[in-house]
């Protein structure tokens, strides 16, 4: 019984909190099996004077909405371990003491009828206009990389928010926010606690408890602090979704990109309620372009929309443009498993910052410890080794909207070929058995944000202009060698 005490105070979900009435703090997630005892969910959701109408409400099975006076019902089948509403926009987001939102209130699987209240606030200032960062795979496993996520990367973080100065901002942890140390969460929280704007959080293949016997009951640990899984919400005109992509084979750490049938049953009646050609903001751990196996079906739901998948787990910054989707994968926080200053293909270590505007989103990769500006590397002539005449040019979150041209004697160039290779200093940083020191199993990796360009050989200095697909110009003189 402590412990059940101490979970709820962790998690704020005493009486009146979210109002949740007459139901007892055990979880269903508790269980190594699925008993099927239906619970009749009965609630309402309010602003603590009259009904909201209109809210979707929903156990991760059943999805339905409130009524004109903020009332909703449904059976759960009793192996559903919340019930967890989709904030509405215009309301404000709640979190928990630990810094992470509050959507979510346990059901009691031992009473036949759950009676839960959630009272929302509304925001002293609309929220079509907002702001989000997304933390790619912090992954730390040790004392020290806790202090580095703790030191350095969240006070580059705080600094970001306070530029931003918008009260509608909130963050994306997207997944591996621990490397297996389960233990480790609550150093994590307490980095996000630092941050001070609500955080949603995806899990990550390091996030499981590998120990457990299916892929069912592999995020118990994580749903005691974070809540769902899976789950969406509002803010203006986006809405947003968290999905679980990750799937426990149950065989050691063995996972694989999938998205569950409950799970996209539950997403197709989600979406059932969002207007059509709207834009949708999908955040997983796992890269769905590439790596999750039945994406198809996840795709065929999200055709009707406007959609941007935002994902890690690589370890590198991708774009992946098609006429369906934007799928943005991040570069990390940790980098190369904190192992230096970039990933395995030259992305600084970092996280994504967005703007929202209406239904339009824009966006940019901030490097930890650098200026915002900080979007390109330049390497001098021969710096790779195969292209021993050319000068190379990292531009990290390129998409097929950026340009790019040098300057040599006033004279604009734009002669440059993209190809795919790898980044120079990572080449420096990770190749080899014995480096880098902390993680010898890093190595380069090849990738698709790599340019080739051959100045005049008389000349000495060139300026280089990169502009992304916002028309935001970033301008580095260098030498060329």
């Amino acid at each position: 019984m402590e412990n059940r005490r101490k979970f709820i105070k962790r998690l704020g979900l005493t009486t009146g909190a979210l109002g949740l009435l007459g139901s007892s703090p055990l979880f269903a997630i508790n269980s190594k099996s699925f008993s099927y005892n239906p619970v009749k969910i009965i609630g309402k959701v309010s602003d603590g004077k009259k009904g909201i109408a209109h809210v979707a409400v929903s156990d991760g099975e059943i999805v339905v909405t409130t009524d004109k006076n903020g009332d909703f019902e449904f059976w759960s089948t009793g192996n559903q371990p919340f019930v967890f509403l989709s904030t509405p926009s215009g309301f404000a987001l709640k979190q928990q003491t630990n810094g992470s939102a509050r959507f979510f209130v346990p059901i009691n699987p031992n009473r036949t009828k759950n009676k839960i209240h959630f009272q929302l606030e509304r925001l002293a200032q609309k929220d079509e206009n907002h702001s989000f960062l997304l933390l790619a795979d912090p992954q730390i496993q040790d004392e020290y990389e806790v202090q580095q996520l703790l030191n350095t990367s969240t006070p580059d973080v705080i600094k970001t928010i306070q530029q931003i100065d918008d009260p509608n901002t909130f963050g994306i942890g997207c997944g591996d926010l621990v490397f297996d140390r389960l233990d480790l969460l609550e150093d994590y929280d307490q980095a996000i606690s630092k941050m001070q704007i609500p955080f949603f959080q995806v899990i990550g293949n390091h996030d499981m408890d590998v120990n457990a016997r299916t892929d069912e009951f592999s995020a118990n640990t994580f749903q005691k602090r974070y809540g769902p899984t899976y789950y969406s919400f509002n803010r203006g005109e986006i809405h947003y979704v968290v999905l679980d992509d990750v799937f426990f084979t149950g065989a050691g750490n063995d996972f694989i990109g999938y998205l569950t049938e409950t799970q996209l049953a539950w997403l197709e009646q989600d979406l059932a309620y969002v207007t059509k050609g709207s834009t949708v903001v999908v955040s997983t751990h796992i890269p769905t372009h590439n790596l999750v196996k039945n994406r198809k079906a996840l795709y065929d739901l999200l055709s009707p929309f406007k959609v941007h998948i935002l994902s890690g787990h690589t370890h590198r910054n991708d774009n992946y443009v098609t006429p369906s989707y934007f799928e943005h994968c991040h570069g990390t926080v940790c980098g190369a498993w904190w192992s230096g200053p970039i990933c395995g293909d030259g992305t600084p270590s970092g996280y994504g910052v967005y703007n929202v505007k209406g239904s339009e989103l824009a966006w940019h990769y901030k490097a930890v410890g650098k200026p915002k500006d900080h979007q390109f590397r330049f390497y001098q002539r021969g710096s790779l080794e195969e292209f021993p005449n050319s000068c190379v040019l990292n531009i990290w979150n390129y998409d097929p909207e950026w340009k790019i041209a040098w300057y040599e004697n006033g004279e604009r160039k734009s002669h440059i070929r993209k190809i795919r290779t790898v980044d120079p200093l990572s080449v420096a940083l990770h190749l080899g058995k014995k480096i880098p020191e902390r993680r010898p199993w890093v190595e380069p990796y090849a990738n698709d944000h790599m340019f080739l360009f051959e100045p005049n050989d008389h000349v000495k200095d060139i300026t280089i202009e990169v502009e992304d697909r916002f028309g935001n110009k970033y301008l580095e003189t260098v030498q060329v060698g």
